[in-house]
């Protein structure tokens, strides 16, 4: 993989996946988009557009984003990096969360009629016919999964969907889900250091024939040694970076780092090339914000690793070696896949 400085463009081979049973063909390694509008403090809108033009370049096709990041300013990001190249992007939109001018989170709401409103501004700010998927970011416990599937499969027939996803639920959601209308996509987080689908989410998805769109790889950046940046950066909340856990934690990333070095790789590089390696229909989506950390993450596409390099990989960094939940008490609570874990 080539990285040229002088006019920003990177040439590499990219590798392909089918999101789910006879579903879309897409790129191995996606661009989450979200923190370029949100979450992780100030980003270089300039950049950022750059980051998303550089994606499509490569052969990069799937960008995820949601129309609360930034309460709409991601998807206005990615209208300006596609302009003109629309058929290049495949883009997943999750809805639903629901945000105050104080950029506070108000709940979250699925009901057929708020899915159609949500649905028609994303249309708007994306200056698009169509959203390639679209998918609830979270389980709404007061909305039946049923409901809310059927009311997008009646947007898939009108022309205004491709295809349809999920978001953090359970494998019991999941089924329920793709009873309605098939589900191409189930997003959720996994990582070296976050493995709880493994048990029942991954091989449910296996058994149904729907792919996964991994996020947090790098556990919002703690396997890239990246650290909280100040009061706008929702990591300085997050367990996983308060008071003894960073330090206990800091000794598997140093672990992780020692290993993809002598592989030739990053740590980044190797925990991307780790959860592809898992399994076969897992797309992975790194949050580059940056072109420089766009050109890393597909270098992962370089690392080859073998069942052997995975049982050593894991017996370094066990899956139950982190300190900390992934989010704060209050997030874990909404999440139907976590609260499925808990009741094992």
């Amino acid at each position: 993989m080539d990285y040229n400085k002088a006019n920003g463009s990177m040439s590499t081979t990219i590798q392909h996946r089918v999101l789910g049973k006879d579903g879309p063909v897409v790129s191995a390694i996606g661009l989450g988009c979200m923190g370029m509008s949100d979450i992780y403090g100030p980003a270089d809108e300039t950049e950022s557009v750059a980051t998303i033009q550089a994606a499509l370049d490569a052969g990069v096709n799937l960008l995820d984003t949601g129309d609360f990041y930034g309460s709409g300013h991601n998807e206005l990001l990615i209208r300006e990096a596609i302009k003109g190249r629309r058929d290049q992007a495949f883009i997943q939109v999750k809805f639903g969360a629901m945000r105050g001018p104080d950029r506070s989170w108000l709940g979250f709401d699925s009901r057929p009629a708020a899915m159609k409103n949500f649905l028609t501004y994303s249309l708007r700010r994306l200056n698009t016919d169509y959203i390639d998927l679209y998918q609830p970011a979270r389980l709404d416990p007061n909305v039946p999964i049923e409901e809310t599937i059927g009311a997008i499969a009646d947007m898939v027939k009108a022309g205004y969907i491709r295809h349809i996803g999920v978001s953090e639920v359970s494998a019991e959601t999941l089924r329920r889900a793709n009873a309605v209308h098939p589900i191409a996509g189930l997003q959720i987080e996994y990582s070296i250091v976050t493995r709880m689908i493994e048990t029942d989410i991954l091989p449910a998805t296996k058994e149904l024939g729907i792919g996964i769109t991994a996020y947090g790889i790098l556990s919002r950046g703690l396997l890239s040694n990246s650290k909280p940046t100040g009061a706008g950066d929702f990591r300085a909340r997050l367990p996983r970076f308060a008071g003894a856990n960073i330090a206990k934690n800091q000794q598997l990333v140093d672990t992780l780092s020692r290993m993809a070095a002598d592989k030739g790789a990053t740590a980044v590089q190797l925990a991307i090339a780790w959860v592809l390696a898992k399994s076969d229909n897992i797309i992975a989506l790194p949050g580059s914000r940056k072109r420089s950390q766009l050109t890393e993450a597909l270098g992962a596409l370089n690392v080859s690793l073998t069942p052997a390099d995975l049982a050593e990989i894991e017996a370094a960094v066990p899956g139950d070696a982190i300190a900390g939940s992934r989010y704060d008490e209050h997030q874990m609570r909404m999440l139907d896949s976590e609260r499925a874990s808990a009741r094992r």
